[in-house]
């Protein structure tokens, strides 16, 4: 009865969850307009956003319900899981499409809502900008509960998108629902083999907290501005945004993190459409709390405080409409289709930012102003400069990735602008940011000298040491690694330069002041970060040089002189590596490491189930025994490449590639992490069964020790005796097995084969021997006792093979540890932030 009604109650709870919003939202306004800050239209608010809450609760509870439970009558459920995916991969359906990433929003939106509201509760200085601040929380929730509606208003126009819709509901004109009404599917479309990583579990829950905290800071600044209390926000708003820009922060490196691991596009970040979307308000929040930092004593830096925390939640929620609206297109591999929903993210967008702009319209003339301007030798002026750089950053990513918008205006015009994003994005868009951060680095460093004041009035002398020291290190770093454009020599003077200022202010610190130290170790980081991207992009090199002169890619020259053939079992010499490739391995539950995929027989029908055909060994450990049903990722292969180095270095990768009609084929890198570079392959191509062809059987008919000619190969007979089992299965009494020995001579060495021919139940049968090396399938057809001759068929076919592309990226661990470095600073610095602002309230 549940299952059937499950859908049901979440779309029920959707609705309350909606209609308490809009309550609360109501309530918070009444409360907002009377003095008495603990009205009791407050006390309401706050428990219409609980129930709220509860109501959120309910509709996440119920749609992983019907995930885990494998309830393919629903179309959320059939269209993003199946039977097959572990329980780990089944928590990332629930956010693969839209309605369910929305939800994901939401529900963080409602817990920090009520953080939020605990948090006013435990304060006394703030009540007076409480309730306006949660009229904007409230309201946001409004809107974003509203896209998971699913509510018929008119016709066909529609509120948002349910989740908890059944096939039927969804396709009620299929054929099956006349043969069979209560038709449910036995399995799911299965979860994008690309979403199929730990990464991805974590990824867009912390990407999407950070959505969620974006609104504090925006709330409260849109509250003071309603209220006039333009310095009462600074002191609760500054925690909240190094909060949200950590946690952002945090999910938009999960994301590239994700993408190097998984994406085979050689690296971690592309510029993509809808990377650039979250890049950009992630920079303006930076940019943010930097001048919230100053906003106290500085009017100048309080204004671009309102302009700058206004505008990276706009730019939140452009974002979404950017990639849910289906405005991209084919200009986004990210992009959701639209759902219908695009009118409804448009008046969400405009009506926050037509309402923010008017507000503070209003207001700007009343915003207090300096009596004069901040000095060239004042940290404020150094930490503005900074501020304005990474704005100008933010401002060049979104004007190009916006192109499509600007597309899709002329078309509503009528108008035909017809602009095209640029060929290559990723040139595009490093060719301006390099500078950009160049500079923004360079000025981390004199700012920390200034915020310290090491600078001392207009005496610069202090800054000639780390010049000088910074010169020093980047004549070794660039004569030890052979740097020789001028660019890049320019970016490693810029980044050493900030490493080292912002070292010597951490050195400074270190005498007892530790607690204020995030600012200069999240400065460190940006400047390993840059290091540690320019190495690894940069000067990356292809190590997989095809010395062949073979055509493995007509329509690419290029690619064909990166990548090498790999056939089996056969060495190909690099120049710093032999490689060879050494057959097909699957991932089997619970079971370390990789099983060759010979020794796993599919159990049809099911798409993650097997036999073991032999013994699963680890050391001296049995894991799993001969015929055990094992369970294992099936659709996935891994191709062996064992890497043996000049020096002595070798390793075995494991790329996948998934041979997936219905999403397209798919390939993951695999990675060897060494402390100075990693060495990243991927497989460009495989041979699909279904590609190769064999040839008509020829015969051979042989005595023992007979030698014969199979084209490049000599075979020899060496024997032909009776066996007593043949794949387990015994031989009794009246019947008869027998194997032979069949010895392949080649180049490389000799192979032997042995197909068995067979007399069971006054049946005759006989087992082909199928060698994927040689090419060859060989099966013993006929036995003349009174001759002593053997005939065998056997089929040629093109021997196994796989095209590899191997890359060394250099130095890439300085852009991890730099990662590293900027989030443990900037948590550092939130964590001091919040204990000042309770303590101070």
């Amino acid at each position: 009865m549940l299952r059937s009604s499950l859908g049901n109650i979440g779309h029920l709870l959707t609705i309350l969850a909606f209609i308490s919003s809009l309550i609360a939202t109501y309530a918070y306004w009444q409360s907002s307009r009377e003095k008495n800050i603990n009205s009791i239209w407050k006390k309401f608010a706050n428990q219409a956003f609980a129930v709220h809450s509860v109501f959120v609760v309910g509709v996440v509870a119920s749609l992983f319900t019907i995930i885990f439970n494998h309830y393919f009558e629903y179309h959320y459920a059939w269209d993003n899981s199946s039977l097959s995916l572990p329980l780990g991969y089944a928590i990332s359906c629930f956010w693969q499409d839209q309605e369910g990433s929305f939800l994901l929003w939401i529900f963080w939106n409602a817990l920090v809502g009520l953080a939020l509201i605990i948090q006013f509760n435990r304060t006394k200085k703030h009540q007076a900008l409480a309730s306006p601040t949660m009229v904007i929380v409230a309201g946001i929730q409004a809107f974003l509960t509203s896209m998971i509606l699913g509510v018929i208003i008119y016709g066909e126009t529609k509120l948002g998108s349910s989740p908890f819709l059944t096939l039927k509901e969804l396709n009620p004109d299929l054929p099956v629902w006349s043969l069979d009404p209560d038709f449910i599917p036995k399995d799911g479309n299965g979860l994008n083999p690309l979403l199929q990583n730990y990464w991805m579990v974590i990824h867009p829950p912390t990407l999407f907290l950070g959505f969620a905290m974006t609104m504090v800071p925006f709330a409260l600044a849109i509250s003071s501005l309603w209220k006039r209390d333009y310095h009462g926000w600074l002191n609760i708003s500054l925690p909240w945004s190094l909060l949200a820009a950590v946690v952002l922060g945090s999910g938009i490196m999960m994301g590239g993190i994700w993408a190097y691991e998984t994406l085979n596009f050689e690296g971690y970040w592309n510029w993509d459409p809808v990377e650039n979307a979250v890049y950009v308000p992630w920079l303006i929040l930076v940019a943010g709390f930097h001048t919230l930092f100053l906003a106290r004593k500085s009017s100048s830096a309080l204004k671009y405080s309102y302009i700058l925390i206004i505008a990276q939640f706009i730019f939140i929620l452009y974002s979404t409409f950017l990639t849910r609206s289906g405005i991209l297109g084919n200009a986004s591999v990210h992009s959701f289709t639209d759902l219908g929903l695009s009118g409804q993210l448009l008046v969400y967008l405009l009506s926050f930012t037509l309402g923010a702009i008017i507000l503070a319209a209003l207001r700007w003339k009343e915003l207090p102003t300096d009596e004069k301007e901040a000095s060239v030798y004042s940290a404020e002026f150094w930490v503005i400069i900074g501020v304005l750089v990474l704005s100008l950053a933010a401002f060049q990513v979104i004007v190009t990735t916006s192109i499509p918008v600007y597309n899709s205006i002329a078309d509503g015009l009528g108008l035909d602008l017809n602009m095209a994003l640029p060929t290559d994005q990723i040139a595009h868009y490093t060719g301006f940011q390099m500078w950009l951060f160049i500079l923004a680095v360079v000025l981390m460093g004199v700012a920390q000298y200034f915020w310290w004041k090491k600078v001392k009035g207009k005496d610069l002398k202090s800054l000639i040491n780390p010049a000088i020291i910074s010169l020093f290190l980047t004549a070794i770093i660039i004569a030890t690694t052979s740097v020789d454009k001028l660019a890049y020599i320019i970016l490693i003077t810029a980044s050493v330069f900030g490493f080292v200022a912002n070292f010597s202010i951490l050195l400074d610190l270190f005498k007892g002041k530790l607690k204020v130290a995030g600012g200069a170790v999240t400065h460190i980081g940006v400047a390993l970060m840059l290091l540690g991207i320019m190495y690894s992009s940069a000067y990356q090199k292809t190590i997989s040089i095809n010395n062949t002169g073979t055509e493995i890619f007509s329509d690419s020259e290029k690619e064909s002189r990166e990548n090498v053939l790999l056939w089996l079992n056969r060495d190909y010499k690099l120049q710093e590596y032999d490689i060879a490739y050494k057959g097909q391995f699957v991932d089997v539950r619970e079971v370390p490491g990789y099983i060759e995929k010979r020794f796993i027989q599919p159990v049809i029908g099911t798409g993650f189930k097997g036999i073991a055909r032999a013994a699963i060994v680890d050391d001296s450990d049995t894991l799993r025994y001969q015929g055990d049903t094992v369970e294992y990722e099936a659709e996935n292969t891994y191709y062996q490449i064992a890497f043996e180095g000049k020096n002595g270095q070798n390793f075995n990768l494991y790329p996948r590639f998934q041979i997936n009609e219905q999403m397209g084929n798919v390939a993951s890198p695999d990675i060897k992490r060494l402390w100075n570079k990693d060495i990243y392959s991927h497989v460009n191509y495989v041979q699909s069964e279904e590609d190769r062809e064999w040839s008509m059987p020829m015969e051979y008919q042989v005595a023992i020790k007979d030698t014969f000619f199979l084209n490049d190969y000599v075979a020899i007979l060496e024997d032909v005796v009776g066996v007593k089992e043949v794949d387990g299965m015994e031989i009794k009494q009246g019947d008869a097995a027998a194997m032979a020995y069949v010895r392949i001579l080649e180049r490389d060495g000799e192979k032997l084969l042995s197909p068995t021919f067979v007399i069971k139940d006054n049946q005759v049968w006989s087992k082909p021997v199928v060698s994927n090396e040689l090419g060859l399938r060989i099966q013993l057809s006929q036995i003349d006792p009174i001759n002593g001759s053997f005939t065998f068929s056997i089929a040629r076919s093109e021997r196994e093979y796989i095209v590899l592309k191997a890359i060394e990226k250099p130095f890439i661990n300085l852009l991890w540890l730099g990662i590293a470095l900027l989030v443990i600073g900037m948590f550092i610095s939130t964590f001091r932030r919040f204990r000042i602002a309770l303590r101070k309230s």
